[in-house]
C-alpha cells in the first residue's frame, strides 16, 4: 500500500493494525485504533490553537508516548515537526526554535529536574497536561511534496542548520527501511534512539506506523533498565549505536533476552569482533548496518548475507533511487529523492551542499570497495595532515580498537611545529596500558605519518544524544 502523506499513513494504522499495540510507554498501553483518535484530537487542539498549514511547531521532550501523539498530531494539523534537542541548554534550543519560527514550542515539565525555559514571546504547551486530548478530532489536508519536518543538524561543528524533508521522499525512504532492517508487523521496537533524532523519529516512529510494530519509547538511556524491558516486554528490534551493543554484552548477565532477533547500527569504526560478538553472544538474527545523514536520510545500508566484515567495516551498498560516489578529493556524494530540500532560510548554505548537478556533498570521506560498498574513512573536517599526508581519524581508529586494553577511541590532529599536525588519541581503557607502549604498539601496525604523537586517558569519551563523538569538546 502506498501512502502519499506521514498524516495519511498514520490515520490508516487503525484500520490496517486495529487493536494490537502501537505504544507501551510505562503502564500506558495505547492500540492503532486508540492512536488514530489521539491524533485526531491533538490536530484538533492544535488548529484551536491557532496552528495553520504550513506553521512550524517545535518539540523539545524527552521520548515518550505523548511526543508519537504531538509530532503526528502536527502533522496532521498541517503543520511542520520541528524536533529539538534535550540536550541542548535553553540558548541553544531557542536559538533554534526562532530561527525555525516556531508558532508554538511543546515541552514536558519536571523531566529530570530540567527547566526547558522558551522564548517569553512564543507559546509554551505541556505534554504532560492534557491538551494534546483536549480538542475535537480534526485533519488538514497536506499533499506528498509539502515540508513536514525540519530537523537541526547535531551541531557537533559549526551552527545547526534545519533540514527540510518532504512526506513523500521520507514514506518512500524508511519504507525501504524497514525491509532492510527486517521490522515486522508485531515487532515489539525498543526505541533508545532519540525521537529528536532521524534515527529515533523516522527510523523509530515514522517505520513502525508503516509496518505495524510496537513502539516502546525509552526518555533515559539506562541499561538495567533497557535488559529489564527487553525481558518485560519480548523486546524484538533493538537498534542503537555501537556503544549500546558493547554495553548489552557487558551487562546481559542474568536477563532473558531471547526475544531479540533484529539489530541496526551505524558508525564508520564498528570492530570486526563487535559485531562477532553481538551475533554469536546475544540471540539477533539479523544486523543491519547503514550511512545516512539529516541531509540526506539512510542512504546505504548492508544487506542479508553480508559477512561480519562487510558488516563492520562498510556501511553497504546504496539504497534504491539513490546514487552514491567519491569526488577527486575522496568525499561522498550523493543524488537521488532522498536529498533534502534545501536548509530554512539559508539559499546559500544549501547552494554549498548541494551542487548544480543535484549532488549532495555529504563532508564525510569515502571510498567504494570492487562489490560497491561504501567505507567511510573519516569527516572532511577532521582529517588532519602530518607533513603533507592525509591522516584519517576514524582509520586510525580502527587499528587502536585492536589493542585488548582499548575499548573506546577518538583521534584528532593537533598542532606540531615540524609536521603541520599530528595525531592525539583520546582512549577510553579495558585495563591498563602506558601511552608510550601504545605508541610503540601502533608503529608496528600503521604508518609512522599515522600514529599518534599522544595518547590521553579519559573516563568517557563525550558524546552527543546519538551516540556520535563531540570532537570539537576534544580539541
Amino acid at each position: 500500500m502506498t501512502f502519499r502523506t506521514i498524516p495519511e499513513m498514520v490515520l490508516s494504522v487503525g484500520d490496517r493494525f486495529g487493536d494490537a499495540e502501537a505504544v507501551v510507554d510505562g503502564d500506558l498501553r495505547i492500540t492503532f485504533t486508540e492512536l488514530v483518535d489521539l491524533v485526531r484530537r491533538a490536530a484538533g487542539a492544535l488548529a484551536s490553537a491557532g496552528i495553520d498549514k504550513g506553521d512550524r511547531v517545535a518539540i523539545w521532550a524527552p521520548n515518550s508516548a505523548e511526543w508519537i501523539v504531538a509530532a503526528f498530531g502536527i502533522l496532521t494539523a498541517g503543520g511542520v515537526l520541528v524536533p529539538v534537542n534535550t540536550r541542548y541548554k535553553a540558548q541553544e534550543a531557542n536559538d533554534i526554535i526562532r530561527r525555525s519560527g516556531a508558532k508554538a514550542v511543546l515541552v514536558q515539565r519536571g523531566f529530570l529536574g530540567l527547566d526547558f525555559q522558551t522564548p517569553d514571546d512564543i507559546p509554551v504547551i505541556d505534554l504532560k497536561s492534557g491538551f494534546l486530548s483536549s480538542g475535537a478530532q480534526f485533519e488538514c489536508a497536506v499533499d506528498g511534496e509539502d515540508i513536514a519536518d525540519i530537523m537541526y543538524t547535531s551541531g557537533t561543528t559549526g551552527r545547526p542548520k534545519g533540514v527540510m524533508m518532504n512526506h513523500a521522499q521520507t514514506l518512500r525512504m524508511f519504507s525501504e527501511w524497514c525491509d532492510l532492517a527486517d521490522l515486522r508487523k508485531g515487532d515489539r521496537y525498543l526505541v533508545v534512539n532519540p525521537f529528536f533524532h532521524m534515527f529515533g523519529y523516522k527510523a523509530g516512529l515514522i517505520a513502525s506506523m508503516i509496518r505495524g510494530a510496537t513502539v516502546l519509547p525509552v526518555p533515559v538511556l539506562d541499561v538495567d533498565e533497557v535488559l529489564a524491558l527487553v525481558e518485560r516486554e519480548k523486546v524484538t528490534m533493538l537498534p542503537g549505536p555501537p556503544t549500546l551493543y558493547q554495553s548489552l554484552l557487558s551487562a546481559s548477565g542474568g536477563h532473558d533476552l531471547s526475544s531479540l532477533r533484529a539489530a541496526v547500527t551505524g558508525a564508520a569504526d564498528i570492530p570486526v569482533e563487535l559485531i562477532r560478538r553481538i551475533r554469536n553472544e546475544l540471540p539477533f538474527e539479523t544486523i543491519m548496518t547503514g550511512y545516512g545523514l539529516s541531509e540526506g536520510g539512510t542512504a546505504t545500508a548492508s544487506r542479508r548475507g553480508d559477512s561480519f566484515e562487510q558488516i563492520a567495516t562498510t556501511v553497504g551498498r546504496p539504497c534504491d533511487g539513490i546514487e552514491v560516489r567519491i569526488a577527486d578529493d575522496n568525499e561522498v556524494l550523493m543524488r537521488g529523492y532522498n536529498v533534502m530540500q534545501g536548509y530554512f532560510g539559508d539559499p546559500g548554505a544549501t547552494a554549498e551542499a548541494i551542487d548544480a548537478d543535484g549532488w549532495l556533498h555529504t563532508g564525510d570521506l569515502g571510498e567504494i570497495d570492487d562489490d560497491g560498498r561504501l567505507r567511510i574513512i573519516g569527516r572532511k573536517k577532521d582529517m588532519f595532515i602530518v607533513g603533507g599526508f592525509n591522516a584519517y581519524p576514524a582509520e586510525i581508529e580502527g587499528f587502536l580498537l585492536a589493542h585488548p586494553a582499548v575499548d573506546q577511541v577518538a583521534v584528532i590532529g593537533v598542532p606540531d611545529e615540524r609536521l603541520g599536525q599530528v595525531g592525539k588519541a583520546f582512549v577510553v581503557s579495558k585495563t591498563t596500558v602506558a601511552p608510550d607502549d601504545l605508541i610503540s604498539w601502533s608503529r608496528e601496525r600503521m604508518a609512522g605519518f599515522k600514529v599518534p604523537r599522544f595518547v590521553e586517558f579519559l573516563d568517557a569519551l563525550p558524546l552527543n544524544a546519538t551516540g556520535k563523538v563531540m570532537k570539537d569538546q576534544l580539541r
